[in-house]
């Protein structure tokens, strides 16, 4: 969900099982992506999943590379991501957000063919869009803590730049 006119388009890897049965994104309780997003400075208050419809207003988008729903994301085929790595480039062409931000490094190397990528600012575009690779929030990422993954999004905040 978005538009034109966003300052970052949020990108997880694909829906969990129960972000799919909710129908929203970083549903599944422990997943860190609200808490992380609102720490970091991108929303004045913690955000339900179920107010995903209002990013927009805080110029924030939010999609996934594939849209096939799994319980893991290590269930997703080479081949999935790398078809959800053109439709998202795609849909960054379009939209043209100041920063497309790809939430898991591993997926963010085999969807675009990066196999190098670091956490952080990229030196390629998709699409023409500067890209930004963060953590995947998902509990099952034990490298991180809520606090350690808002550090990392206000890095992307503050290089994004005001609304």
């Amino acid at each position: 969900m978005g538009g034109p006119g966003l300052r970052v388009l949020f990108s997880g890897i694909n829906p969990s099982l129960y972000s799919a049965a909710t129908g929203h994104h970083f549903a599944r309780p422990g997943n860190r992506f609200w808490p992380a997003l609102h720490r970091s400075g991108f929303t004045p208050r913690l955000l339900h999943p179920s107010e995903q419809w209002t990013l927009p207003e805080s110029g924030l988008g939010i999609t996934n590379v594939v849209a096939r729903a799994t319980a893991r994301a290590d269930e997703l085929s080479p081949a999935e991501l790398v078809a959800g790595g053109e439709i998202l480039a795609s849909l960054a062409g379009r939209w043209r957000p100041r920063y497309l931000a790809v939430l898991g490094v591993t997926a963010y190397r085999t969807a675009f063919a990066r196999p190098k990528a670091t956490m952080g600012p990229q030196p390629d575009r998709i699409a023409g869009v500067p890209v930004w690779v963060l953590p995947n929030p998902s509990g099952l990422n034990a490298h991180y803590t809520v606090d350690t993954l808002a550090a990392a999004f206000a890095e992307l905040r503050d290089a994004a730049g005001p609304f």
